[in-house]
C-alpha cells in the first residue's frame, strides 16, 4: 500500500485541523469539526429547493436538485444519504455532491436529512430514509421525477441506508434502478482485516466509528440486516450496485464482502477499488483527483443504470 500524494497532503492538513489537548471532543464539538471541513464552491443548478416528507418520527428534510427546469419534463431520480456514521453531518455537507451528481447524470436528486443517533438510535435513520424512498415511488410528480426511474444511493453510514432501503424495496416489490455505494458499512462485526490496518492515522478511526455505531444500534440485534446487510440471509433480488471503495479505508473490506455477495446471488453490480486514497475521497474532488475520477464513475453507472430502466419501462409500456 502507498498513500497517494494527494492523501498524504490531506491527512496531514486533517491532524492540524483537527488536533485537540485535553478530552475526546463532543459530538457537538464533532458536528461543529464536520462542517468546518467541507467549505466547497457549489455548481448552480437551475432547480433546487427544500421540502419535506412526512416520516414515522416527523417531517424529514430533503432538498431537490434539479439539472433542468422544471418545463424540461420528468427526470430519473437519485435519493441520496449522507453519511456521518448515523451522528454526524446533514444534508449541508453532501450538498456539492449531490449537486454534481444531478448535473453529472442528468438526474434529480433528493438529498435527506435523516434524523441522528444518539438523540435518535436505530431505526430512525432507516426508517426515515425509506419515508423518503418510498414516497418519492408514490409520488414521483411531486419531484419531477420520472415513474420507474428510480434509484438510491449513499456514502459512508448513507451507504449502509441504502443498502438497507434496497432490501427493503425488493421486500416491498418496489424495483429500483440502481444502489450507489460508496464505502458504505454493510456490518456491525468490526473485525476485518481493513479495520485493523487503517484504524488510526487515516482520516477515519476505528475508534471513532465504532462510537459512532455504538451509539446507532443502542439495544438493537447487530444482525439486523438494516444495520448489518451483509448478514441479510438472502441478497437475491436486490437492485442492480455500484460499490466504490477506499484501499486505506477501514470500511473497505465490508464494502467488498458486500459486492462479493452480491454478485454470488445473481445481482448485477460492479466494484472499484481506488488505490491510494482514504475514506471521504468521494466527497473532495476538488483535492483528490481520485474523487473526481469516482464521481465520473458514479456518474455514468447511473447514467446506464437509468437507460435500462427507462428501456424497460418502454418495453413493458
Amino acid at each position: 500500500m502507498t498513500l497517494d500524494p494527494q492523501t498524504a497532503r490531506y491527512l496531514e492538513e486533517l491532524r492540524a485541523l483537527t488536533a485537540l489537548d485535553g478530552p475526546d471532543p463532543s459530538i457537538a464539538e464533532m458536528r461543529e469539526q464536520v462542517d468546518a471541513v467541507f467549505p466547497v464552491d457549489r455548481l448552480e443548478l437551475p432547480q433546487v429547493r427544500d421540502l419535506e416528507v412526512a416520516g414515522p418520527g416527523g417531517p424529514v428534510p430533503v432538498r431537490l436538485y434539479r439539472p433542468l427546469p422544471p418545463e424540461a419534463g420528468p427526470l430519473p431520480l437519485l435519493v441520496y444519504l449522507h453519511g456521518g456514521g448515523w451522528v454526524l453531518g446533514g444534508i449541508a455537507n453532501t450538498d456539492d455532491t449531490c449537486r454534481a451528481l444531478a448535473h453529472g447524470a442528468g438526474c434529480a436528486v433528493l438529498n435527506v436529512g435523516y434524523r441522528l443517533a444518539p438523540e435518535h438510535p436505530f431505526p430512525a435513520a432507516a426508517d426515515d430514509a425509506w419515508a423518503v424512498v418510498s414516497d418519492a415511488a408514490a409520488r414521483p410528480g411531486r419531484y419531477g421525477a420520472r415513474p420507474g426511474a428510480l434509484a438510491v444511493g449513499g456514502d459512508s453510514a448513507g451507504g449502509n441506508l441504502a443498502a438497507g432501503c434496497a432490501l427493503t424495496a425488493r421486500d416491498e416489490g418496489l424495483a429500483l434502478a440502481h444502489q450507489l455505494l460508496v464505502y458504505p458499512v454493510t456490518d456491525t462485526a468490526r473485525d476485518t482485516p481493513s479495520w485493523s490496518e487503517f484504524g488510526a492515522g487515516y482520516g477515519l478511526d476505528a475508534a471513532s466509528m465504532a462510537r459512532f455505531m455504538d451509539l446507532y444500534v443502542g439495544g438493537a440485534d447487530p444482525a439486523d440486516p438494516r444495520l448489518a446487510p451483509l448478514r441479510a440471509p438472502d441478497l437475491a433480488g436486490v437492485a442492480p450496485a455500484t460499490v466504490i471503495t477506499a484501499e486505506c479505508d477501514i470500511l473497505r473490506d465490508e464494502s467488498e464482502a458486500y459486492a462479493r455477495r452480491l454478485a454470488e446471488e445473481g445481482v448485477p453490480v460492479e466494484l472499484r477499488r481506488f488505490p491510494g486514497v482514504v475514506h471521504s475521497f468521494f466527497l473532495m474532488p476538488e483535492l483528490f483527483d481520485a474523487g473526481a475520477e469516482a464521481q465520473r464513475y458514479a456518474v455514468a453507472r447511473l447514467r446506464a443504470a437509468f437507460e435500462d430502466a427507462i428501456a424497460r419501462e418502454g418495453t413493458a409500456a
